[in-house]
């Protein structure tokens, strides 16, 4: 059966600032208190979209969150006015305001975990929206995350959508960050990798320093929900010492595509029986795994935590090959920079192509190209079921462009946030985007 990976990116949010939430993730932290750009970022994300989307790639839109987040402002005991109530919360916390503004919902690879109809059994794609529940400012967003990606594949016939998992950290899913997908093409059966930080019911290794923040039982939950064969299904544990480095999801320390894996040689305990495993069941399919591991000596933690090598996406070429999509802080790293062009210029290398992409303003809150987006593998069927109008079209990137340029703002500190003004800013935008996409009434301020 023929398929296609489609890219779902997220629109950044106008309440886009850098307050340093994420604990583990050091661009977070570092640029705590600087000056944002919501503006910038959202137009470098959409420059990005329409740039796959005209090399052919299937390219997919999410919209943003309403930020900040007035009705758990309310449930928690504020009162009056939404501009009393942002006034109220900004002189008892500036960093509660800050935490229930985030932009987060931005970095879509963390929106859910995706399983394509040929891998489940009941032959339907699986979507499980992540709870997120190690972050305040993430555990909001699931709600709406729901709600959008009901919109966006609305068809039961194809599309099963199942609710977050519990609330509690023993459950903790952060998504597609932790997850990759190994097939031959991508219709065709294929072995999915689980990766979790840490174990909640029984003893294990754990980082010293920095939270694990997805579970080994999550994992596992998931893939009994979509309806998973185990005999294609690898859990594998990450390296505590790369999450002690900054490592804070799997998607900053590897990445794969079809049946190429990328990844650094710190990044899975007890990493050569993974590695076995993955190709044992890789060639029960008839397919082999072909791997790429990054030395430490070439390329070291703190070159991988700076650039965001592995937070890239790796996307293949109507001529087989294959092509990453990278920050531009990959080229100016040398040792990163140097790597890749020994890579691309291998003869016996399955990737040929780079492209550098600015985005800085989604860099330096901690998140690049590969967090920035969603992977939907689909059927021909399934993509026509998929709401049309949130696929990237010439036109659509123009009135995605007019929208933001019309609405953002070019200058946010995290004392602009109890700024009423910018609240009815962002509601009439989302009101409008809403439109665009025809998501209908997935926000409940619209309600």
């Amino acid at each position: 059966m023929s398929g296609i990976e489609a890219n779902f990116d997220g629109l950044v949010g106008m309440t886009h600032h850098y307050a340093g939430l994420s604990v583990g993730n050091k661009a977070s932290m570092i640029h705590q208190g600087q000056e944002s750009n919501p503006r910038k970022a959202a137009l470098q994300g959409l420059m990005k979209m329409k740039a796959l989307s005209e090399m052919g790639l299937v390219q997919g839109v999410l919209p943003p969150q309403p930020r900040p987040d007035l009705p758990v402002l309310r449930q928690i005991g504020f009162t009056g006015s939404d501009a009393q109530i942002l006034k109220q919360a900004a002189q008892y916390s500036p960093l509660l305001l800050s935490k229930l503004s985030s932009a987060s919902a931005m970095w879509t690879a963390n929106a859910a975990t995706v399983s394509p109809s040929a891998d489940s059994a009941d032959r339907r794609v699986h979507f499980t929206v992540a709870n997120l529940n190690r972050k305040l400012h993430r555990s909001l967003e699931s709600t709406t995350t729901s709600r959008t990606l009901k919109a966006v594949f609305p068809d039961q016939k194809y599309f099963v959508h199942h609710d977050p998992l519990p609330q509690h950290a023993d459950w903790g899913d952060e998504g597609a960050a932790n997850h990759n997908r190994f097939c031959g093409e991508y219709g065709e059966a294929g072995v999915q990798l689980f990766v979790y930080g840490r174990t909640a019911l029984q003893e294990g290794v754990t980082p010293e320093r920095y939270p694990a923040r997805q579970t080994l039982e999550a994992s596992q939950a998931i893939a009994r929900l979509h309806q998973l064969d185990e005999a294609r299904t690898v859990f594998a544990q990450q390296n505590p010492v790369a999450i002690d480095g900054g490592v804070f999801h799997n998607d900053v320390i590897a990445v794969s595509n079809r049946n190429v894996f990328f990844y650094h040689q710190q990044a899975f305990l007890n990493q050569p029986s993974v590695l076995h495993e993955l190709r044992e069941k890789m060639a029960r399919l008839g397919h082999t795994l072909t791997a790429i591991e990054v030395p430490a000596e070439q390329v070291s933690m703190q070159d991988v935590v700076r650039s965001y090598l592995f937070n890239s996406q790796l996307l293949s070429q109507p001529d087989g090959k294959m092509m990453l999509v990278l920050p531009e802080e990959c080229r100016q790293n040398p040792n990163v920079s140097t790597y890749l062009q020994a890579l691309i210029t291998h003869e016996n290398s399955p990737i040929n192509k780079l492209h550098f992409f600015d985005l800085r303003e989604s860099m330096r809150n901690g998140g690049g190209p590969a967090c920035l987006r969603l992977r939907v593998v689909l059927s021909e069927p399934e993509l026509a079921a998929v709401n049309p109008a949130t696929l990237m079209t010439p036109t659509l990137y123009q009135r995605l462009t007019a929208w933001v340029e019309r609405h953002y703002r070019d200058s946010l500190y995290a004392a602009d946030l109890a700024d009423p003004q910018l609240l009815h800013e962002v509601y009439a935008a989302l009101d409008e985007l809403t439109q665009i996409l025809r998501l209908g009434s997935i926000y409940e301020f619209q309600r």
